[in-house]
């Protein structure tokens, strides 16, 4: 388990990244998927995505408070997917490579023989 701390506006929280929390995060991008492809449910999956947030921010010490909750959740999912991705590293014995690095190489200027 590790102790991640996060600095939103500047109060400092702590939070340590457990299988519950990861499983948390993974739950409230599922549900902010769901909403996003399907407008009309967001109504039924508001309280839902709610409830996790609620879950998420209660973990944290101190209490994170309203004004930082936002920033706080996205901090958390950011997290959670680098240290996923990194995981997934260690697996395959390869770099994952990231969306923003995904830019093709320049390639090599070849020299013509004359």
């Amino acid at each position: 388990m590790i102790t991640k701390e996060i600095s939103i506006n500047g109060t400092d929280y702590r939070l340590t990244l457990t299988d519950q929390l990861v499983n948390q995060v993974n739950n409230l991008k599922s549900l902010y998927s769901a909403a996003y492809e399907d407008p009309e449910s967001f109504e039924q999956v508001s309280s839902e995505i709610s409830t996790a947030i609620n879950e998420i921010a209660a973990q944290a010490d101190p209490p994170v408070q309203d004004d930082d909750l936002d920033g706080f959740i996205q901090e958390i999912i950011r997290t959670v997917d680098k240290k996923e991705e990194e995981m997934q590293e260690e697996l395959t014995g390869k770099p994952a490579k990231s969306k923003k690095e995904a830019k093709p190489e320049p390639k090599a200027k070849s020299k013509s023989k004359k």
